[in-house]
């Protein structure tokens, strides 16, 4: 089984946001493969299903971005997952221009408080991510008040777009074909 994890913000308030791009990406990996994300449990809305023929459980995180680490450690403890070969991490980058991806089998935190906690929670930096570029923060900006901002209409499409490659390297990483994913999507 793999775990896919969007990372974002609950509540209204931060939906669609550049912060919530992961949560953007479960939402649609839940709607091309008719999975349900509703049940309430290990600090997360969680949904099972199957992805190009393996069992996935999508996870949206309900403890707010810099504490995510703790529901997806539990959901890992609690199915007996490794995480470096059955975890997926999807979350935003402002190192990346607006709705690129970027595909990688291990890594840092790069500064990403979100996946410091997942990094911390999980014990490894040893896991699968996408990662989906929402571009720099302007000159001046507080990088807090950029990613909690809606982007404007023109990069919403570009991440749009990213959403649906990035649902294809998903089927492709869950198939055990991450460098074919890498490859085609980088």
């Amino acid at each position: 089984m793999y775990v896919i994890a969007g990372l974002g913000n609950p509540t209204s308030k931060y939906k669609g946001t550049r912060h919530n791009v992961g949560f953007d990406m479960i939402d649609m990996l839940a709607k091309k493969y008719n999975i349900r994300v509703k049940d309430k449990k290990h600090k997360a809305l969680c949904g099972s299903g199957m992805i190009e023929g393996q069992k996935v459980l999508l996870i949206k995180p309900q403890t707010f971005m810099n504490l995510s680490g703790e529901s997806i450690g539990t959901v890992l403890n609690f199915y007996k997952l490794e995480p470096e070969t059955e975890l997926i991490v999807i979350y935003d980058d402002v190192s990346l221009e607006p709705g690129r991806l970027r595909i990688r089998k291990k890594g840092s935190a790069g500064g990403h408080n979100g996946m410091k906690s997942v990094i911390n929670h999980v014990g490894t930096q040893e896991f699968m991510r996408v990662k989906i570029g929402v571009g720099e923060k302007p000159e001046g900006w507080d990088l807090a008040d950029y990613v909690l901002r809606c982007p404007p209409r023109k990069e919403r499409i570009m991440l749009e777009d990213a959403f649906e490659k990035a649902c294809d390297a998903v089927a492709l990483m869950v198939q055990g074909e991450t460098d074919r994913a890498m490859n085609q999507f980088n």
